[in-house]
């Protein structure tokens, strides 16, 4: 749905795809109801902020809200073609009701159960699913959501992997050379198997969820520059780190281990002396790679949308980042962000 957009932020190239991205895009996760509930008018809000704004990319996905999300970004963009649209394929919307943990992860969501199917079969059914839901006739960048181990256990992701890496790659590219779709890629939690993916097809993005961060940057010895050789751009979920990033207490969706939360409190403290929230300079530091083409937090309400937009728009003197490689809490292979 791309004639490119008027951005009020810079766009950058999506790897080695026509698509650019705002540096800042508009992640429809957490406002979907993940873990706690989300009111109908702060989802909708959330989403209005971030477009008003001038976010140009959205991200979005069947299962966050089990269709509820992509229904109220559907809503939201359906009359626009100045916007990058992302979602996922990876899992379909039975007409059941979820398993009760499943059910409890996402309070508020539509009444569905998201099954996994990474087939060919399963991938084209949940894309025209989607192009439903959201009640549009493309969608730019299509991505096999959350495989890895950390996701399903060594013995079933092996299965699922393998579904995703024949059927579900085959059902991607045959999208993307027919031109329905401009870019594919996976959107994980993991950065193992997105090297493990670069074995069995040519991926144009990996929408990576809290692995490149200030807090951790192991992808810059690996997944980078395989990255960098093959064209394929990154696009960063979970700057936050799922909260131990902007004040919470939570990592990789659970309670911080004691390291983690010494290691962000020694990074706070830096950023103090420094003038500089936290969050602030969370936000702004994975774009210091030119392989990262957007940064897409996740708001639950306009409140937290504005404040976004202010964490992103915050000046930063380049001394924050020397100084925090110099205490020995940045890679010193990290790339670092261009003061405006």
């Amino acid at each position: 749905m791309t004639e490119q957009s008027q951005s009020a932020y810079a766009l950058r190239a999506l790897g080695n795809t026509s698509l650019k991205l705002s540096e800042l895009g508009l992640g429809c996760a957490a406002m979907a109801g993940n873990h706690r509930p989300v009111t109908e008018e702060d989802n909708r809000a959330a989403i209005d902020e971030g477009l008003k704004s001038g976010i140009s990319f959205v991200d979005t996905a069947p299962f966050y809200g089990f269709g509820r999300s992509e229904h109220y970004v559907g809503d939201a963009i359906r009359e626009r073609t100045d916007l990058v649209l992302s979602t996922k394929a990876g899992r379909l919307l039975k007409p059941e009701p979820a398993p009760a943990p499943v059910a409890a992860e996402w309070p508020g969501s539509f009444p569905f159960n998201p099954v996994y199917d990474y087939t060919y079969d399963g991938v084209m059914r949940s894309y025209e699913d989607s192009l439903q839901r959201i009640g549009v006739t493309s969608i730019d960048v299509l991505l096999l959501h959350d495989i890895g181990v950390m996701q399903h256990g060594e013995e079933l992701n092996k299965k699922l992997f393998a579904d995703a890496m024949n059927g579900g790659y085959k059902a991607l590219d045959e999208l993307r050379s027919a031109g329905d779709i401009t870019a594919i890629g996976l959107g994980v939690n993991e950065r193992e198997v997105c090297i493990e993916a670069m074995q069995h097809g040519h991926w144009d993005t990996f929408l990576l969820a809290g692995r490149y961060t200030l807090h951790e940057q192991q992808p810059l010895h690996d997944l980078f520059p395989a990255c960098e050789k093959a064209g394929t751009g990154i696009i960063l979920g979970g700057p936050f780190n799922s909260g131990i990033l902007v004040g919470g207490d939570t990592w990789n969706y659970a309670k911080a281990p004691a390291e983690v939360v010494e290691k962000v409190t020694r990074i706070r403290n830096v950023c103090d002396s420094h003038h500089v929230p936290l969050a602030a300079a969370a936000l702004q530091f994975p774009l210091g790679s030119p392989l990262v083409a957007s940064v897409i937090p996740g708001p639950r309400s306009r409140a937290e949308m504005k404040q976004i937009v202010d964490w992103f728009n915050h000046d930063i003197p380049t001394s924050l980042w020397s100084d925090l490689k110099s205490e020995g809490l940045l890679d010193q292979l990290a790339p670092l962000p261009v003061a405006s």
